[in-house]
């Protein structure tokens, strides 16, 4: 082992997973003791909870008052699916991936919906596709920030304001943490367990006024189940968007989510979750531009996510070990930090290259990533001991 010193103060709170992320600073169970357990959600109470849920969700965004908001079942993914489902076919279809998850919406377009007309722009990790070069007259459906390669969509601009097709965002690790150009999306998609520390398994979906004329309008070729049902008789089902779920939602993850929405208006609203979360990425970034062994995945710093920060190790050691054992030697960093109960759940994604993966958003705070950092040197001077052997 290297006799590199062990840094002598730790995180308050060690959870840097990148979702479920940490819960807000102060939360305990306490923040529940409202939850209607055991009631309808379809009681006034239930109802209630949902109304102001979406209503609180409006507020912080400035989600404008003419776009729908609606609670969905299946987390993100259900989200994305449901606008998916519901709302491509009618147009040639331009999606973009630069990770993991976009490439699943990819592989569902081309592969289970079959929609022949599309393009696909394609990027590596830590890369954009070309923005300029995407035909928003067609549908598009990318996401905003890559939760699995720290690469965010730096602006709106690329997105025409005159466009005759709709774009399709999933936003699950941007939305409470980066400013999003609404009069530029007409769906926007999320989870409670991004950014404010939510409870898993429910989803929001955000319609513009034109991707509502869409589903009302048109009819895919396929059946839809009845979870990605959003209109009736040709008309939308108004009440999806007032608090009337699908399915049923818990009432407990609601209440949860109340408490990190009311958290987040207690501090000021979208510009101090955002003000929280560029701090985090400045903090590991002036580390990251000091460091001889890692390094921000996206070169351009223009593109950097202040959310799912992605690190990875530049070591001339680390370039000269297998494919397995680059592999191997992350796992060990991942493993030490978190029998030191340093960092929990910072490695890459499993599809991403090898290396770290720290979550930035609001709801951590900057003086627990200042403290990991020099955390993070203890266990590659471990490491290298260990694998450099490996690379001579």
């Amino acid at each position: 082992m290297s006799d590199f010193p062990q840094p002598s103060v730790r995180p308050s709170n060690p959870n840097f997973s990148s979702g479920p992320c940490a819960k807000r600073p102060g939360w305990t169970v306490d923040a529940l003791k409202d939850t209607p357990v055991g009631r309808s959600h379809r009681a006034k109470i239930g109802k209630a909870k949902l109304e102001e849920l979406i209503t609180r969700t409006r507020d912080i965004l400035g989600i404008p008052a003419d776009y729908r908001i609606g609670i969905v079942p299946a987390s993100d993914t259900g989200a994305v699916e449901m606008a998916m489902w519901s709302l491509l076919g009618a147009r040639g279809i331009d999606a973009l991936a630069w990770e993991s998850f976009g490439d699943g919406w990819v592989t569902d377009i081309t592969k289970q919906l079959k929609l022949e007309d599309t393009r696909v722009f394609k990027a590596g990790y830590g890369e954009l596709p070309k923005l300029g070069e995407v035909d928003c007259d067609r549908d598009v459906v990318f996401t905003w920030n890559g939760t699995t390669s720290g690469v965010r969509v730096p602006n709106g601009d690329w997105i025409k304001s005159d466009r005759k097709g709709l774009t399709i965002c999933d936003a699950t690790s941007a939305v409470f943490a980066m400013d999003l150009p609404w009069d530029k999306l007409d769906v926007v998609t999320w989870s409670w367990q991004k950014v404010l520390g939510g409870e898993g398994a429910h989803g929001m979906l955000v319609l513009s006024p034109r991707a509502v004329e869409r589903l009302t309008t048109y009819k895919p070729a396929w059946p839809l189940p009845k979870i990605f049902r959003m209109t009736s008789g040709g008309k939308l089902s108004e009440g999806i968007f007032k608090g009337e779920t699908i399915n049923t939602p818990s009432m407990i993850a609601v209440e949860d989510q109340l408490d990190a929405l009311k958290w987040a208006e207690s501090l000021g609203g979208l510009k101090a979750l955002i003000a929280r979360s560029e701090a985090n990425l400045k903090a590991v970034q002036s580390w990251l531009d000091k460091s001889d062994w890692a390094a921000n995945l996206a070169d351009d710093a223009k593109v950097r996510s202040c959310t799912s920060i992605c690190l990875s190790i530049k070591a001339p050691f680390f370039a000269k070990l297998s494919a397995d054992d680059q592999a191997a030697a992350a796992k060990k960093i991942v493993s030490l930090l978190e029998k030191e109960k340093v960092a929990y759940d910072i490695g890459a994604y499993r599809d991403a290259p090898s290396g770290l993966r720290v979550w930035g958003g609001a709801t951590v705070e900057t003086s627990d990533i200042e403290k990991l950092l020099p955390w993070l040197d203890w266990a590659f001077a471990q490491v290298k001991a260990e694998f450099a052997s490996k690379a001579a």
